[in-house]
């Protein structure tokens, strides 16, 4: 859901007021000469950042489509090209898996060193996929472990995007997470006022949203 940058402001500053922490704040214009709302328009986007890196899936919103194109590789195994601005995988499945992906390992990951291997149980399969977010000679992509056939086809790929402001003003915020993003937003300005226990306090707010 796309939520004008006007609006989050106000409720940063609900937030802060709420937690009783506003008054002195508000007040205070010598910090680098700028406003209140200036300075919470310039957390946002790492708020929004923070939050739907770490939220679970099931509070973020469908995402956008990607996987247009496939490659295969030995195995059953292939790859995609991830779009410029990827983030997060949301969810991934191959046409002839008895499940889905929800999260994606690294290459640094041990689990990743044993999709090479030549046993085949040792690698993901139908019954267990693994998909791993990478650095290739193409790009960055996201490979999957496996498929029994090059047949297969994607039969769901989406993603959470960095976010930002548009030209409208407004930034794209996974409505379930919002009140966490409103609380993130707060211990960022908290932060840089100085002000680290209430700060730590809005953290964890922001937190417990998913507890």
């Amino acid at each position: 859901m796309v939520y004008k940058i006007e609006v989050v402001e106000r409720d940063v500053r609900i937030a802060i007021d709420e937690n009783k922490t506003s008054e002195q704040l508000i007040s205070d214009e010598d910090i680098d000469t700028l406003s209140l709302n200036d300075i919470i328009r310039s957390k946002i986007v790492e708020a929004v950042r923070r939050v739907e890196s770490s939220a679970p899936v099931r509070y973020l919103e469908e995402g956008h489509v990607f996987g247009d194109a496939i490659y295969w590789e030995r195995n059953g195994s292939g790859w995609t090209l991830l779009p410029d601005d990827f983030m997060r995988l949301i969810a991934f499945r191959m046409s002839d898996w008895e499940r889905t992906c929800y999260m994606a390992i690294s290459a640094d990951d041990p689990l990743y060193d044993l999709q090479s291997s030549r046993y085949k149980g040792i690698r993901g399969n139908v019954q267990k996929p693994v998909c791993a977010v990478v650095n290739r000679a193409e790009g960055k992509a996201l490979e999957f472990y496996s498929c029994n056939s090059e047949d297969a086809y994607v039969k769901r790929a989406s993603y959470i995007p960095y976010p930002e402001i548009d030209e409208d003003d407004g930034i794209d915020i996974s409505e379930r997470c919002y009140t966490a993003v409103v609380y993130m937003t707060a211990a960022l300005v908290l932060t840089a006022y100085g002000a680290s226990e209430q700060a730590a306090a809005m953290n964890t707010l922001a937190k417990s949203i998913f507890e």
